[in-house]
């Protein structure tokens, strides 16, 4: 399932491709100004390259020193150039906050199509149960003998009976409108040619009769040994996701769980798993880590920098600084979480995603930075197991 190590994760993918978009808004202000100062090639009148030149250059400078202080000394330049000017940076500004608000979607949305990934793969069975019938409709319309194994044992398969009966599974497919449409074709194709001479499904169909734990296995071997392993649905998959590598083994272990709880004897309605435990909480603290570490990011910038003393902020890898960035947020805003399990948390993000001696160097940055705040008072945490430093 879905845990807090994974929403920090695609928190910081969705902090770095956002900054990385300001970067383009950046230069893209800058050849804003390069064009308001670009010889008109259809005007009738000469145009005077050279002074045109030296506006372009006067904006430029005074648009990186904006950038830089977010004020810009105008005195001597002419009006052209500060029209010039104010314009790059409303623009700036206006491309910079479309981006904070489309990457913090984007990555809500990211998350949440992964449940979509889990209904769609549990609906791979629903697919091959009406394949199964398709063929039995055929056969009984045929008067020569059919060919193959019959397969109709699986149709009275007990886990893949109570699921797609289940009103939980029937509300939330059609709820996220979930389909395999025309690539329905695939799953065609991996029945035919791999399911259906599988030794193992084969051993299983021809059995007249099967224990609860038998239709288990019998599931849990398509999921795990044909359907998440068969490499063109996994190139599928991959198609429909850009993570899915990521992504995976959230939506293995959430199919895992199911097949399990569909496999066990219960009262009453079966109910599918959510994206997490809690999604609601995990949803607010998704979205606070993001926007509380990009809307705070000059003043985690400015505590990073007077930490690192020796070392030019600036030297810093990007991922390192996000990291740094997204640490010190959540010590300051989640109370309940404490200091050393974010820290731990970061180092191991640093392990899997940054460079081989990040890890060192978050982990003294963030310890030093975490004793000196927590003397302060700055970070404060309470709850259960912790201690309220009022």
């Amino acid at each position: 399932m879905l845990n807090r190590r994974t929403l920090r994760i695609k928190a910081m993918q969705a902090i770095y491709a956002y900054q990385q978009a300001v970067g383009s808004d950046y230069l893209l202000a800058l050849d804003q100004i390069g064009e308001d100062f670009a010889p008109d090639l259809n005007s009738m009148e000469v145009q005077d390259r050279k002074l045109l030149e030296g506006q372009k250059q006067m904006a430029t400078l005074l648009f990186k020193e904006w950038y830089e202080t977010q004020q810009y000394d105008a005195e001597g330049a002419g009006k052209e150039v500060i029209d010039a000017v104010n314009r790059a940076t409303v623009f700036y500004n206006n491309a910079t906050k479309k981006d904070f608000k489309y990457y913090g979607n984007q990555m809500l949305s990211a998350v949440e199509r992964i449940y979509d990934h889990y209904l769609g793969t549990l609906q791979i069975l629903e697919v091959i149960v009406s394949l199964i019938e398709e063929e039995e409709e055929k056969k009984a319309n045929r008067f020569t003998a059919a060919e193959g194994p019959d397969a109709t044992a699986f149709l009275r398969n007990k886990v893949v009976q109570r699921l797609l009966q289940s009103k939980s599974y029937q509300d939330s497919i059609i709820r996220r409108n979930i389909s395999w449409g025309s690539d329905i074709s695939e799953i065609r194709a991996v029945y035919k040619n791999i399911l259906k001479k599988d030794e193992t499904f084969l051993t299983y169909l021809s059995q007249p009769e099967h224990t609860l734990e038998e239709d288990v296995e019998a599931v849990k071997h398509i999921f795990k040994n044909i359907i998440f392993k068969e490499k063109n649905l996994q190139s599928l998959f991959e198609e429909q996701d850009l993570n899915w590598v990521e992504n995976k083994s959230i939506v293995r272990s959430l199919v895992n769980k199911t097949v399990k709880i569909f496999g066990e004897e219960a009262e009453g309605e079966i109910q599918l798993l959510d994206l997490s435990a809690n999604w609601e909480d995990d949803r607010a603290f998704f979205e606070d880590l993001y926007f509380q570490t990009v809307e705070q990011d000059e003043k985690y910038e400015a505590m990073i920098a007077a930490s690192v003393k020796n070392w030019d902020v600036e030297r810093v890898a990007l991922l390192d600084k996000i990291i740094l960035k997204m640490a010190l947020s959540e010590m300051h805003i989640f109370r309940s979480i404490p200091v050393k399990v974010t820290i731990n948390e970061y180092i191991e993000i640093s392990k899997l995603y940054s460079t081989p001696k990040s890890k060192q160097f978050i982990n003294g940055v963030l310890d030093k930075m975490a004793q000196e705040l927590t003397t302060s008072g700055e970070i404060r945490k309470s709850g259960r197991g912790l201690i309220d430093n009022k």
